[in-house]
């Protein structure tokens, strides 16, 4: 008996039939026909996953006739299981989350796409949408948030010069210990010290910790979570901190007296990626083209609950201008995004996690 057949025979016996099983009761087609039963996705689980299942796998399952199933694991738990099921032969996941670095480091890992049999990907993404090796489903950025009763009126903070300058913006900062902060923070020193954009790479990192020298005294929070970032913002233990676009947006959706800056920020975008030996290809494809084919009112929904954008590039003009510019992908924010050079982080991604423990342990 599959997975499938055991689901659809607890939903029998339900006095209610839930959406979930409703759509798994549904063929959708000659085309659906053709596709896997079963799709495994690898997500970090929580509200992503919550909102995921919602707005993208269950409309999935209604419309193609195939069980999604979430498979809640962090990134780093995630590429130690893919590595070993690879080795095994054994792949469980038919789709699984990946920053832009994993693109360039697990590459031997990942199954190729063809963009060409991604048409709404190409019709409907932001510029990037669709890569050899991924494709979009999240963008925001590693941007600064600060306190409105800190900085009122004309005098806050836009950029990393001004994240920097302790002197007209007094206060402590935080910054993270977390992700990838081993490039993302040497990346906002060096844009403090007035390095260029399309200069940033190769990183001059000596150039960086020492302008990361002159901050040090000023930052009292390293945070290692979304939740702590959100705290210490909340509790007021910092008047500024670099941190997640999301978790900031909500802040201040929630009422939090913060306001945020997109000069300078990072781009920070997650990936939807097929690994090699995945056992439901068809489905994992069938559903990358879903997501970006699914109606505009999906994707506006997804974005007002976890507060990323999608990477569907039409989907910013669909909110008034008070929301667009809080958006990654609406026009006043996504040229201002830094895109670093992923081939030479991916090759240099240990010396540069080596760098920065060497420097914070000091």
């Amino acid at each position: 008996m599959t997975v499938m057949t055991k689901w659809l025979d607890r939903c029998k016996g339900a006095a209610l039939a839930s959406l979930t099983c409703t759509a798994l009761a549904g063929a959708g087609g000659a085309h659906a026909q053709a596709l896997e039963k079963e799709l495994v996705i690898a997500t970090t689980g929580g509200l992503m996953e919550k909102t995921l299942v919602q707005h993208f796998y269950t409309p999935f399952s209604k419309a193609k006739g195939v069980e999604v199933v979430p498979a809640a694991i962090e990134v780093p738990d995630q590429w130690a299981k893919v590595q070993a099921m690879s080795r095994s032969g054994g792949m469980e996941f038919d789709i699984v989350t990946a920053t832009p670095p994993d693109l360039v480091q697990k590459k031997d890992l990942l199954q190729t796409i063809d963009c060409a049999k991604l048409p709404s990907v190409v019709a409907n993404g932001v510029k990037g949408a669709c890569t050899p090796y991924g494709v979009i489903r999240t963008v925001g950025g590693m941007q600064i948030g600060y306190s409105t009763e800190a900085f009122k009126g004309a005098n806050v903070p836009r950029t990393w010069a001004d994240f920097w300058d302790t002197a007209k913006f007094p206060g402590p900062r935080g910054l993270p210990d977390t992700g990838d902060r081993e490039w993302w923070v040497p990346v906002a020193a060096l844009l403090a010290d007035g390095v260029a954009p399309d200069k940033l790479f190769p990183l001059d990192l000596d150039r960086a910790y020492r302008k990361l020298d002159k901050i040090r005294p000023n930052v009292t929070v390293w945070w290692k979570s979304g939740d702590q970032l959100q705290q210490i913002l909340r509790n007021k233990e910092v008047v500024m901190s670099m941190g997640y676009s999301g978790r900031l947006i909500s802040l201040m959706g929630a009422k939090v007296p913060i306001n945020v800056s997109w000069d300078g920020a990072i781009r920070d975008v997650g990936y939807m990626s097929i690994p090699k030996g995945a056992p439901h290809p068809k489905a994992a494809m069938a559903y990358l083209e879903y997501f970006y084919a699914s109606s505009p009112e999906q994707h506006v929904a997804f974005v007002n609950a976890v507060n990323y954008d999608t990477g569907n590039g039409k989907t910013a003009n669909l909110f008034p201008p008070e929301r667009r510019a809080m958006l990654a992908t609406s026009a006043e924010n996504f040229d201002k995004l830094i895109v670093a050079d992923y081939d030479w982080i991916g090759a240099n991604r240990q010396m540069l996690r080596d760098r920065w423990i060497a420097w914070l342990g000091r």
